[in-house]
């Protein structure tokens, strides 16, 4: 379980093709490896991957194709939000993200207004109906409040803070993006279409 607070901005530097999918080296950036074992769970761009190997700033994942079919971002080398696990004692800053991602949207606009941006995406349509005004949506990773939703499309504001210390400052218009909806909704949309079944 995640919080969708990016604590840092790693690299991906080594992709290395496996039976299955992918072993990546990752270099961790300000994310501190001191506390990580083998097993640990660390968010790269809001997908939770298993540790397998540290060696000083840097620490290896493997992906499988399963994952690489439903996200973006972890098949070539660059930049990648980092997040580590939460502990129960840590606060939760942003909502309770699961690592896990829904579905990949498009982004749409990336609009300077003022010293913020102005983000606006579109989502798969099976994943629009959990999208609701001034609710939670992940991105890339990014615990996020969504301003306005218009059928498949969503705008979001992007503080400074937000753009200096994500990835998200590389994004533009026709940029595929990593998006897992809100726990509660999805919970939420489960109860009651059992009522139905």
């Amino acid at each position: 379980m995640f919080s969708g607070i990016i604590a840092a901005v790693g690299h991906i530097t080594q992709i290395t093709p496996r039976e299955a999918g992918f072993r990546l080296t990752v270099e961790s950036g300000k994310l501190g490896l001191e506390d990580v074992a083998l097993g640990d769970s660390i968010a790269h761009n809001g997908v939770c991957l298993t540790v397998v190997a540290t060696e000083g700033k840097h620490f290896m994942v493997d992906v499988s194709p399963e994952t690489l079919s439903c996200t973006v971002g972890l098949d070539t080398p660059g930049p990648v939000n980092l997040e580590k696990a939460l502990r129960m004692m840590d606060v939760i800053g942003g909502h309770l993200v699961s690592g896990h991602v829904d579905g990949v949207g498009e982004v749409l606009r990336f609009d300077p207004i003022g010293d913020n941006r102005l983000l606006e995406i579109r989502a798969p349509k099976e994943l629009a109906r959990f999208i609701a005004r001034k609710g939670s949506i992940t991105i890339n990773g990014t615990s996020l409040t969504t301003n306005d939703v218009t059928g498949t499309d969503f705008t979001i504001n992007l503080i400074p803070h937000t753009l200096e210390n994500t990835t998200l400052c590389h994004l533009k218009a026709g940029s595929k993006v990593n998006l897992e909806i809100d726990l509660l909704a999805r919970y939420c949309e489960r109860l009651l279409s059992a009522d139905r079944d």
